[in-house]
């Protein structure tokens, strides 16, 4: 296996085309990738034509709206990832157990659109979970676009898992009966031009792991961006441009890999000219949760494992509580 020394790009068409060579290449390129950097760039998703520059247009237009009207979109209790979020209230670097000044985004979050309460009602914390969406009445169209976007997503991280079971040498419908249930996220993040020079060690967002399954991840370009650690230890840029989608890992694929698979640190840098409006960035990003009651535990045969067995609610529920920890 050749050292990756970058983010490799890979079109998922072939795959989704049921190419047999290509499905066969396409799973080899993702378990280099996995293995070695945990992250990847894709084209070929077959997201519908436009859909990503009218949710990234209409989110712009709703964290161009005052404060006070944003501000009726927050959740009641800070950790629930529901609604708005406001600039600098969250912090992923202290997940990680690190002291750094909180982030310099503020966000828009959707959960999962389809309720699972009632089979879930013999465990009281999986409410929080699959709880209500409080999304923005306005600007119009915004609410239908954010819910078609998340069910594209939905259909991708479906494919995305077939691909890393036949990866992992496993049937490829090994994950179908852990995701079925899903408690996924959807984030909308805005990383405004600056007024005020960042604290010491404050980035738009500070280096961290995602806390899931893996996150499907859509951009816009502006300088400071996002960067991923390498194996040896330097920062890269991780650059998409139009129409492609960054693919990673996040710490239940660790787990449940027992770290053959990676996990990698990333953050989103600050621009050299914090004022400019050319700094001005959004993203928009999928964190695949699976099923609340899922367990989190080793599948490698044979292996010690690294880490305890934990469901997927529980896993996920230590990490916000970290990340809104106070500053």
């Amino acid at each position: 296996m050749v050292p990756l020394d970058h983010v490799p790009a890979i079109d998922l068409g072939p795959f989704l085309d049921d190419s047999a060579a290509g499905r066969r290449s396409i799973v080899v390129a993702f378990q280099q990738a996995c293995e070695q950097i945990g992250f990847v760039i894709i084209s070929g998703h077959r997201l519908p034509d436009g859909l990503l520059d009218r949710a990234f247009a209409q989110s712009r237009a709703f964290f161009d709206l005052p404060q006070p009207v944003k501000d009726r979109f927050t959740p009641p209790l800070p950790g629930k990832q529901r609604g708005y979020h406001a600039f600098a209230t969250r912090g992923l670097a202290k997940t990680l157990g690190q002291e750094a000044p909180p982030d310099l985004r503020e966000s828009l979050f959707l959960g999962p659109v389809d309720d699972h309460r009632a089979h879930y009602a013999a465990l009281p914390d999986a409410a929080d979970a699959y709880a209500p969406n409080i999304l923005p009445d306005q600007p119009p169209g915004l609410h239908d676009t954010l819910v078609a976007l998340y069910r594209g997503f939905e259909r991708l991280s479906a494919d995305l898992f077939r691909i890393f079971a036949l990866a992992l040498e496993l049937p490829e419908t090994w994950f179908a009966d852990k995701v079925d249930r899903h408690f996924s996220i959807m984030s909308c993040h805005h990383y405004p031009a600056l007024k005020e020079m960042p604290r010491p060690g404050q980035l738009r967002t500070g280096a961290h792991t995602d806390y899931g399954a893996m996150t499907i991840l859509a951009m816009t370009e502006a300088v400071g961006g996002l960067e991923a650690c390498l194996p040896n230890g330097s920062w890269a840029p991780v650059n998409a441009r139009r129409g492609e989608l960054v693919i990673n890992l996040g710490d239940m694929m660790a787990r449940w890999t027992n770290d053959r698979w990676k996990s990698t640190l990333h953050r989103v840098v600050n621009p050299p000219m914090i004022s400019l409006e050319a700094s001005r960035r959004q993203s928009i990003g999928y964190f695949m949760h699976p099923n609340f009651d899922a367990s989190i535990a080793c599948l490698a045969d044979g292996q010690a494992p690294r880490y305890p067995a934990i469901t997927a609610g529980g896993h996920i529920r230590a990490k916000i509580e970290q990340s809104h920890k106070a500053a």
